[in-house]
């Protein structure tokens, strides 16, 4: 079952425009990513989504209800969620207090927050949890970003970025943690640029180049095509 649709999605900054008729789907259940190099309109299309952006034109459906005009927090409370690239932590706000944002953002009182579905999927939170965000490393900013944003109890979880300037090993620690993010019944929307890691969590991939789609299929047909690695910049 469709999940997300984008329908013809045009998106300018002043007068540049930056997407051109993008259109895809995501079905529920999935882990389906965005790949393109830098600049290619990967990050607008997520911010489209969540509602930090506004298209000139075009449709974005979710759960059939177009939401193209509402508000992000209306978007929120609908089941979206959103880690941003830069992890966008309050660095003198605790782990602990970061994450129960997302409580106040539900409605619901900070001091009933269950923590234990945060646990289940980054363990390693539990001794960061009155650390501050400014002492955390690139790694443990992002585990606390997408943990801020599971709290949310989302349908859907996009990722901008999540693996960007990562050890190998800190990379197949989130690979893990995706996979289980995903057996929990929810879907993942990533933006990356590595093909190689996109092919480790993603069920299909779309390419974005110059603003628009131009392939759908499985990011091992991507790892087969000389010409599609050279568009972004993995071959």
């Amino acid at each position: 079952m469709t999940l997300l649709d984008i329908e013809n999605l045009d998106f300018f900054m002043g007068s540049t425009q930056i997407l051109r008729s993008v259109s895809f789907s995501v079905n529920e259940g999935e882990a389906v990513c965005l790949l393109g190099r830098n600049g290619s309109g990967r990050t607008s299309i997520i911010k489209n989504i969540i509602g930090l952006y506004l298209p000139r034109s075009g449709k974005i459906v979710f759960r059939g209800n177009e939401i193209t005009r509402m508000p992000p927090r209306n978007r929120v409370l609908m089941g979206i969620a959103y880690s941003p690239e830069d992890s966008r932590l309050f660095s003198e706000l605790t782990v602990e207090e970061n994450i129960k944002i997302a409580a106040w953002v539900r409605g619901e009182k900070n001091d009933t927050f269950n923590f234990e579905s945060v646990f289940e999927i980054f363990p390693e939170i539990k001794k960061l949890m009155k650390r501050k965000g400014l002492y955390l490393s690139g790694g443990e900013r992002k585990m606390v970003s997408i943990a801020r944003a599971l709290a949310l109890s989302p349908s859907l979880l996009l990722l901008d970025e999540s693996f960007e300037g990562l050890a190998p090993v800190v990379i197949n620690r989130f690979k893990e943690a995706l996979k289980q993010i995903k057996d929990m019944g929810v879907t993942i929307l990533l933006a990356e640029s590595n093909i190689k890691v996109a092919s480790l969590v993603s069920d299909r991939a779309y390419i974005v180049e110059r603003g628009e789609v131009i392939f759908e299929g499985q990011p091992q047909e991507i790892l087969q095509n000389e010409k599609l690695l050279r568009i972004i910049g993995g071959g």
